[in-house]
């Protein structure tokens, strides 16, 4: 494994955490002292992988990254990946992809939206936290937001606030077809 490091438009691909320190010493603004050297050395020999930056002065820092490329022209085209990276389980589906994904059928929608309640004997008005869930028939997770937000406006109070159909507090399952 080899290591790149950069400071502004100092650069260098090394092989050794001892060659490492030695261009860290050669450049001015760096005060190599025992205990970063120490830090590099750790770094190096742990299991990490994501580049790891020092701060020299305030927003000024170098970076050092883990790399199995064999010269810097393979690092600057990332010919070398780390088998880590290479392996990562690709996502099953990102949200937006499921969410307008079509398949006609039952749909279960759950939804927590901000509902503006009155408080007795105040007279004000408050949000609240409400969740709220259905079942309905849709043709895509998308359809069964909107089918969801159209009912709850006819029903509450018009300042409720309804998140987006994207976002974390909006949740759906596909339960299966229609039956004819």
């Amino acid at each position: 494994m080899n290591l790149y490091l950069r400071y502004f438009d100092r650069e260098t691909l090394v092989s050794t955490v001892d060659d490492a320190i030695e261009f860290l010493s050669s450049i001015e603004e760096i005060e190599m002292n025992p205990l970063l050297e120490e830090d590099i050395r750790a770094y190096v020999a742990s299991d990490i992988f994501y580049p790891k930056r020092y701060k020299i002065h305030p927003r000024v820092y170098f970076i050092i990254i883990k790399t199995d490329a064999a010269t810097m022209q393979d690092f600057k085209e990332k010919k070398a990946l780390h088998p880590a990276e290479e392996n990562k389980a690709k996502p099953v589906a990102p949200a937006l992809v499921r969410l307008t994904e079509e398949c006609y059928g039952w749909y279960e929608g759950m939804l927590e939206f901000k509902r503006v309640l009155l408080v007795p004997g105040t007279g004000k008005f408050q949000y609240r936290d409400t969740q709220f869930s259905a079942r309905v028939k849709a043709i895509s997770g998308m359809d069964c937001y909107q089918r969801i937000v159209d009912y709850l406006r006819e029903r509450v109070d018009d300042r409720s606030q309804f998140p987006s159909a994207k976002g974390k507090n909006f949740k759906f399952r596909y339960l299966g077809k229609v039956k004819q």
